[in-house]
């Protein structure tokens, strides 16, 4: 789903869409996937169901489980989808996915 792009970021693509909330949310199956393989460094317990961070052409945001987006989707808040070129939603789009220790540097700093 994700493929190292950069030393902070993975590349995917996803099919974006409105959420119904306030929050972006990716299925919550697919979710603590990702959060397994790309962010749990195995040692001891971890959550599965922290907020990946994630990048839509220059917005990032925090992204929570929910069951309600189908698999291979993104819902994100209509105020993030409104600032970017996103036309026809859904719509297939590359998303970068923040690697841990740039997505804890992103909280850190607030820029999420």
């Amino acid at each position: 789903m994700f493929t190292p792009f950069s030393s902070g970021y993975y590349l995917g693509r996803l099919y974006v869409a409105p959420s119904k909330g306030e929050d972006a949310v990716l299925q919550e199956t697919q979710h603590e996937n990702v959060n397994r393989e790309l962010y749990a460094d195995g040692t001891g317990i971890e959550r599965l169901d922290q907020p990946l961070v994630m990048k839509l052409e220059t917005n990032h945001f925090a992204v929570h489980p929910d069951n309600s987006v189908p698999e291979g989707a993104l819902g994100v808040p209509e105020e993030i989808l409104e600032a970017t070129n996103v036309e026809n939603p859904p719509e297939l789009r590359e998303v970068l996915l923040a690697k841990a220790d740039h997505a804890e540097r992103l909280i850190e700093f607030g820029a999420v």
